[in-house]
Order: C-alpha cells, then structure tokens, then sequence
C-alpha cells in the first residue's frame, strides 16, 4: 500500500487515523517509530522524545509499564498536513489494576506522510476488568460502541 501523505481529504484523514490505531495497537515499537521521520518531536504528557530512537525506546517503556494495552482512535478535526484524533485506550499496571486512558493528540506530517510532530495529553482513569470497553474478547475495538461521555 502506498503512504497516506498530505494534503489530507476526509477519507484519507480518515484512513490516517485507523492505520495509525492499527499499528499502536501491535505493540510493536520498531514497527511504530518507523512511522515517524528521523527527527520526529513528541510532546507525551510532561516527556518530550527527539527522533525515532528516542520514540522506540519510550513505548519499549510504555508497554512493559502498561499491560494488555489496546486503543482505539477516531478523528476529531484535519487541514492540510495536521490531524487531531480522539483516543481511549487500556491496560492494566500488572498488579490487577485497570485503567482507561483518555486524550487528545494533535499530528503534524511531512510531504512524505511520516509524522514530523505529536503532542499528545491524556488522563488515566482507573476501572474495575469488568468495566472495560476493549476486553480480549473484542476481535476489533472499532466495533465497540462508546458510551456518551
């Protein structure tokens, strides 16, 4: 498949943001920054990450911190380059507690459809196993349809 690159149309924003949810929710940090340029700038909360090395060894972090990790993304806004997506996802810290993470990412790509620039906000809320929007038993979590909040 050839990239998804900017000017974005709706479908193409779209199909950005699903690529992207796809892609975090292998778990993969190689596969993952390789979808970022080389000098990429993050904003993830209060930690600011440079470059694709940068990005691999802070979800290598991320997942061993946060278990059984599963997201979804929607779109929220796009023009031109950038993109802004919604996002929840969960996981649980490997002592039974479970959490839902709520957020906001706002995207910037280059010519060549790879990420130049994320800033991401999220809150963590914690939740009981039986609370769980995307359980294991969810073959796909686009299907899960979110409650009003």
């Amino acid at each position: 498949m050839s990239a998804i690159v900017p000017p974005f149309t709706l479908q193409t924003a779209i199909k950005k943001v699903k690529v992207a949810q796809d892609l975090w929710n292998t778990r993969n940090p190689a596969k993952v920054a390789a979808a970022y340029s080389p000098n990429s700038l993050w904003r993830n909360r209060t930690t600011f990450v440079h470059g694709t090395a940068e990005i691999e060894k802070f979800l290598t972090d991320k997942w061993n911190t946060e278990k059984q990790y599963r997201l979804r993304k929607e779109l929220f806004t796009y023009t031109g380059n950038e993109i802004a997506v919604n996002f929840w996802y969960e996981w649980n810290n490997g002592r039974g507690q479970w959490f839902r993470t709520y957020g906001l990412e706002h995207w910037t790509f280059g010519e060549d459809g790879k990420m130049t620039k994320r800033q991401m906000c999220g809150n963590d809320l914690p939740i009981e196993e039986a609370d769980r929007w995307f359980p294991e038993s969810v073959e796909d979590v686009n299907t899960v349809v979110l409650p009003e909040v």
